[in-house]
């Protein structure tokens, strides 16, 4: 395990709100698989997508601090943080300046989410709007996504401001050799920023955070998987604490 301990910045825990964990019970098992596994600071990122997962916000923050309350019996140095997969539509914006829709841990991060056949110019009119509102989007699980295949395409959203997001299992291989192929050409191009679980389970789809922390350790060195398991995530809570100061000025 690290040093400082790990993030997971993507996970489906809070119980009952989404196809993530569905009760207290499994959400509690889930925490503690993360505890195990070496992680200190989560952010959790229940789904919300329009005529899918829409549950109202208020309710979200409801089960988000029973869950909080359970990681705080598995250990004083075990913290939770609410955010949100966001899959993206053209009304965003207005989501969350309405707070219909969370930020990651009240950042201007946005963990953002599309369909695995969206095309190229979707994806990019998407996340000009998120940066242009001041927003710092972060591309899930982008292994998944047809278009972003094209390393070029990749880097072109890179340098415009967007941060890219791989699945833990896809690193190490769970979800079959391609996945493992193209997110380490990822990595050797140094265009991933963060490593999620995603974890939807407490039987399937666990969270492998420590396995995958290990793995680019051992394939990338350590100073690129701490960057991408604490420095980065830390980032976004640093991110949240400015907000939270410029809102009280």
């Amino acid at each position: 395990m690290a040093d400082r301990g790990l993030f997971d910045m993507h996970c489906h825990i809070v119980p009952a709100v989404d196809d993530g964990a569905q009760s207290v019970k499994e959400a509690f098992a889930m925490l503690q698989m993360e505890y195990d596994q070496g992680v200190r600071k989560i952010i959790v990122t229940p789904h919300f997508r329009r005529e899918m997962f829409e549950t109202p916000s208020e309710i979200i923050k409801k089960h988000f601090l029973v869950l909080r309350r359970l990681a705080e019996k598995i250990g004083p140095d075990f913290k939770v943080f609410l955010g949100c997969e966001f899959h993206a539509n053209v009304e965003m914006l207005d989501y969350l300046r309405s707070d219909k829709v969370y930020s990651m841990a009240g950042s201007r991060y946005v963990l953002t989410e599309f369909s695995s056949s969206t095309e190229e110019k979707y994806i990019s009119d998407r996340i000009y709007e998120l940066l242009s509102g001041g927003y710092r989007p972060i591309i899930a699980h982008i292994e998944r996504y047809r278009c972003m295949h094209d390393l070029d395409f990749v880097e072109h959203l890179v340098n415009k401001g967007a941060l890219m997001q791989v699945n833990a299992d896809s690193v190490i291989g769970k979800n079959g050799h391609a996945a493992k192929k193209y997110c380490g050409k990822l990595l050797e191009e140094e265009l991933v920023s963060y490593i999620g679980s995603d974890c939807h389970g407490s039987k399937h789809r666990v969270t492998r955070i420590g396995d995958a922390y290990a793995y680019v350790t051992k394939k990338m060195g350590r100073q690129m998987a701490d960057e991408i398991f604490i420095d980065n995530p830390q980032e976004i809570l640093d991110n949240a604490k400015h907000c939270m100061a410029a809102a009280h000025r």
